[in-house]
């Protein structure tokens, strides 16, 4: 939401990795005032030095949300904003003192958009799940790593599945190989060792949050949708009740279509925007490839739409369409309608195992070993929802009244 214009003073900061750069816009006229250390007691002297009516305006970088922090409780507010809505990238003259300038001056003008600043707990599960992202990046290289000292010496594949397993491992150690590919082996092993307990850490720690954010576990009701995609969504999306509808939220995460029209020409729709979190759009994605599998409205939703569209298109569809379902979830403090309670069990139970909880209880004793009539029960519960859900579908194509596609039928208004 853009901000009204300003009566009192704008700050302006560029954020370079050692300093800050000031300027300072007061009645329309900008001036330059400085540089001080991006260190605690630099930005704790700026922030003694202004007023308590002042804003202040930065740009999204690596280090924003502690300068903000800093900052927050000595001025009126602080604004975090978007490289990409402030035109700064793409100036001709750009340096530190003009981008601080600039800042200061759209801030005084109203002309700011102010990013989402993330709360604590949302900011402490944002970078659990980022550093959980580099190691299994770094555990994906060593693999790789190993994966072409084998192709390097011709080697066969391994007589099992998983070559990082207990019996590929031993499969591993018993290759002849030269001694420098033996080495790199053997250090690769090791450090996929280490990652692998790192990663269980960084699991474990985010398992601990989840099991007090009642929202990831209601998001885990949806078959397919695992403690990652359900934390990944709402470290991106933070409370769900400040979009005021879905299609708000699906453009935040950037799945909704681009659309170009110029002219008396209809407008035409294409690629998803990408914009925001990628990571969020990731886990969507991840989650629709599982949903799908299951039988539901959602696997009815993917054959529709893969039938007219591809596979690829309709697995997207399916992650926009669990973006919706999150957001009406949520919204309405709502289970999953269509969720198959041995399944979510044997998931809130893995959730308490990996957040640290011993496996053998007499609590949890059954939830492993489903009585296999009730499991199918459940299973014919959710082809009934597909079925229902096809009827619906059909009898809503069916009884629309013709119309002639006019103007800019991608958006709202059919302009």
């Amino acid at each position: 939401m853009a901000l009204a214009r300003w009566v009192g003073r704008a700050i302006g900061l560029d954020v370079p990795r050692d300093f800050c750069v000031v300027a300072i816009c007061e009645d329309g006229t900008v001036r330059s005032a400085g540089r001080v250390p991006s260190t605690p007691e630099g930005l704790a002297m700026l922030a003694e030095s202004l007023l308590r009516s002042d804003r202040v305006a930065l740009e999204v970088t690596g280090s924003c949300w502690e300068v903000a922090r800093i900052l927050e409780a000595h001025v009126d507010r602080v604004v975090v904003v978007s490289p990409d809505d402030t035109g700064i990238s793409s100036a001709r003259a750009k340096t530190d003192r003009l981008d601080s300038r600039t800042l200061a001056s759209l801030l005084w003008r109203g002309e700011l958009e102010a990013v989402w600043m993330p709360d604590e707990r949302c900011r402490i599960l944002r970078r659990r799940l980022a550093r959980r992202e580099q190691l299994m990046r770094a555990r994906t290289r060593a693999k790789n790593e190993i994966h072409a000292s084998l192709q390097r010496r011709l080697q066969a594949r391994p007589p099992c599945s998983d070559l990082f397993g207990v019996k590929g491992r031993q499969w591993l150690a018993g290759l002849e190989l030269p001694v420098e590919e033996r080495e790199s082996v053997d250090a690769g092993i090791r450090q996929i060792e280490f990652l692998d307990a790192e990663i269980a850490a960084a699991e474990r720690l985010v398992a601990q949050q989840a099991l007090s954010w009642p929202e990831i576990r209601r998001l885990m009701t949806v078959p397919g949708v695992n403690l990652v995609c359900a934390a990944t969504f709402i470290a991106a999306v933070g409370n769900p009740n400040r979009f005021l509808t879905s299609r708000k939220l699906v453009a935040y995460l950037g799945l909704d279509p681009k659309v170009r029209q110029s002219g008396e020409g209809p407008a035409r729709s294409g690629r998803i925007s990408k914009r925001g979190s990628a990571s969020a759009r990731w886990a969507l994605v991840e989650a629709a490839w599982s949903a799908v599998l299951q039988p539901g409205p959602l696997h009815a939703f993917y054959e529709r739409t893969s039938a007219r569209r591809g596979h690829g298109k309709a697995i997207v569809a399916t992650a926009r369409k669990l973006a919706i379902l999150f957001w009406c979830m949520l919204t309405r403090s709502e289970d999953y309608a269509h969720q198959q309670p041995s399944l979510t069990k044997k998931k809130l139970r893995r959730l308490e195992i990996t957040a640290g909880a011993p496996k053998r209880t007499k609590t949890a004793a059954g939830v492993w070993s489903t009585n296999e009539m009730m499991r199918e029960a459940e299973l014919q519960l959710a082809r009934q929802a597909e079925v229902s859900y096809r009827r619906m579908v059909t009898d809503q194509q069916a009884g629309a009244p013709a119309r002639p596609k006019v103007g800019a039928g991608v958006t709202p208004e059919r302009a």
